[in-house]
């Protein structure tokens, strides 16, 4: 490696620990390692060597360690030197020692800068999706607010964060959004996983957790504990249920949820373009939670199975509320409760 070439391949390492933060010392090692597998490669196995990079030069040198034996006794010149070739070398030496000695290799050394930049190339990716993983890691279930930088012609939906982008496929993108290129949006971050190239991370505006989140952010009795949420359940762009409750007597559970003029909820509507938000209050009796949840229908009964249904009573004025339109308000109200909910029509007899 000549000294120019030498010292910016150093002052880039520098660079890169300041600006990635990837430590000088753990890339020269791996460039070390690389070099020596390369080395044994071209030039043998059975060779004892070691390659060493001038940590202020940025020199490289390849040193074999020998054993020092009597000359009869020389049995493998790969590893083992006569006493008085090593005398040469080094004066203070004697039968049994070790001593390292410098192979010139001028060819492997005119090669190594390539092979080192190889490895720096390699090592920064492998930073990047450390960083990128970690970056990502910590806001697992949580809310991130980036821009939209593109949109491709599949309608996916390329948003930056932390200067990096990821994608929102159509898949995970509500009904009613509206995407922009330069606006900002917030998502949901599922999840994060790694592989072998850059991690996994799916982002999504249809997932419930967003619709949560965005009740803590919006209700500060909600983030601190005093109301809990118990269940939730979405059809994004369209509807959603919410159960909430509180042990605190006296406290207007729903009024705190739906704040002052209806700002709080009127918020959460308009970051989620119109979706319908129903606040429900939690029941710990089962029938009494069913016969909730199926608002704004009013419901004459409820009895609970064996099998986990829920068979729902009610007027036939009411049956089209509580089913909802194509079946949302039942599918919502039986992914709230966990249960099967089988609406009928309460007839004249059991009227009477």
């Amino acid at each position: 490696m000549k000294a120019k070439d030498s010292k910016i391949f150093l002052e880039a390492l520098d660079e890169l620990e300041r600006e990635k933060g990837i430590k000088k010392e753990s890339v020269l090692e791996a460039v070390e390692l690389a070099l020596l597998a390369a080395y044994k490669k071209n030039y043998g196995e059975d060779e004892n060597v070691e390659v060493v990079m001038d940590r202020k030069s940025g020199d490289i040198k390849v040193f074999a360690e020998k054993k020092v034996v009597e000359s009869k006794d020389l049995v493998d010149p790969n590893q083992e030197i006569p006493l008085e070739d090593a005398l040469n070398i080094k004066k203070r030496i004697k039968l049994g020692d070790s001593i390292k000695i410098e192979i010139n290799c001028e060819e492997f050394r005119r090669n190594a800068i390539q092979n080192a930049k190889q490895i720096v190339i390699q090592k920064v990716r492998e930073a990047e999706r450390e960083y990128i993983y970690e970056k990502f890691k910590e806001k697992e279930n949580d809310i991130l607010t980036g821009i939209i930088r593109r949109i491709d012609e599949r309608r996916n939906i390329f948003i930056e964060f932390f200067g990096i982008e990821l994608m929102l496929t159509p898949a995970e993108q509500s009904q009613t959004d509206l995407y922009r290129v330069g606006d900002r949006i917030k998502v949901f971050l599922v999840s994060v996983e790694k592989t072998n190239k850059f991690p996994k991370i799916i982002i999504s505006r249809r997932h419930e957790g967003l619709l949560r989140k965005l009740f803590e952010l919006e209700i500060p009795e909600i983030s601190s504990g005093m109301i809990e949420i118990k269940s939730l359940a979405r059809e994004a762009g369209s509807r959603a249920k919410v159960a909430v409750y509180s042990d605190i007597p006296n406290l207007d559970i729903v009024g705190a949820c739906v704040g002052q003029k209806g700002i709080r909820i009127k918020n959460i509507v308009n970051e989620l373009n119109g979706e319908k938000i129903d606040i429900v209050i939690w029941k710990e009796e089962i029938k009494d939670f069913v016969s909730a949840v199926l608002s704004p229908a009013d419901v004459e009964s409820v009895e609970i199975l064996e099998d986990g249904t829920a068979k729902v009573l009610v007027k036939p004025s009411q049956l089209s509320l509580a089913i909802g339109k194509n079946g949302q308000n039942a599918r919502l109200a039986a992914r709230l409760t966990g249960m099967r909910v089988d609406i009928k029509v309460l007839d004249s007899e059991e009227e009477i």
